[in-house]
């Protein structure tokens, strides 16, 4: 299994109910690549409080890395992505990615 980790700087001005929608796009592209397990995401609630302005996120977790793959080719994939970079602090540099094998 590879476990898909997002973290997101969202810009100050972007509201909850849009990163709502944002998410609730990203669980729509389950139906529409195989090999997705589960995807879970949300605001942070960590009582640690070192997000370091990384307060929201997702977990994406693919049977192997071809799903992956196709996950990241897809043009629902691409059409979230640039969002997500449109409204993250910096563009690209306001997200985290990281990719982690892992036993399922």
């Amino acid at each position: 299994m590879i476990r898909h980790i997002v973290l997101i700087k969202f810009q100050p001005g972007v509201s909850e109910e849009t990163v709502r929608d944002l998410f609730q796009e990203l669980r729509a592209i389950r139906d529409q690549v195989s090999g997705i397990l589960d995807i879970t995401s949300g605001r942070s609630e960590s009582p640690e409080k070192i997000e370091r302005g990384y307060m929201h996120g997702f977990v994406v977790d693919f049977e192997d890395w071809d799903a992956l793959e196709r996950y990241q080719t897809h043009p629902d994939h691409k059409a979230l992505g640039a969002k997500l970079v449109a409204n993250a602090i910096g563009g690209l540099d306001g997200i985290l990615v990281l990719d982690i094998p892992t036993a399922a």
